[in-house]
């Protein structure tokens, strides 16, 4: 949460936990779920969405219909603070990488990534690994099964 976020009270919690689970629910039912009127549930949503506690509504896609996961373990060459942070950028800004994680370690990075095909992902490591004079190797793990996926924060309450 940004530093200048509200505190947080038990509805507010409970709010989130039923936003988690569908964020299409219309506020009269969150209302009735947390004993609050739709006009009070309306106000604590805007006021988590203003102070960054709830941080975008999206709809989640299954990666398997529209491309192919894959994990990847990305050490850099040198570990100078603008290196790093062009790294950062350059994952940042591409698509297909769908998490970036700066880590401890042997690798530097942790990269999840979505593609079409194999080819599609032979190209993007030219460009991204291939093609930097920063990355001194990378290490591809392509999932067999996905077992488990959390997209909800645990919540007190």
């Amino acid at each position: 949460m940004p530093p200048s976020s509200p505190s947080l009270d038990s509805f507010d919690f409970a709010i989130l936990a039923i936003l988690q689970r569908d964020n299409t629910t219309p506020q009269r039912l969150i209302g009735e779920a947390v004993n609050l009127s739709a006009p009070a549930v309306q106000r604590r949503i805007k006021r988590m969405e203003q102070a960054g506690v709830i941080a975008s509504n999206v709809a989640i896609i299954e990666p398997a219909a529209v491309g192919q996961p894959i994990f990847v373990e990305v050490e850099l060459e040198s570990e100078r603070t603008e290196l790093i942070d062009g790294a950062k950028r350059q994952f940042s800004q591409t698509p297909e990488v769908q998490q970036c994680y700066y880590v401890t370690g042997e690798a530097d990075f942790i990269l999840v990534i979505t593609v079409a095909d194999m080819g599609a992902y032979e190209a993007l490591t030219r460009k991204l690994f291939f093609g930097s004079n920063n990355v001194r190797k990378f290490r591809t793990f392509v999932a067999m099964d996905r077992v488990k996926v959390g997209l909800t924060v645990p919540l007190p309450g």
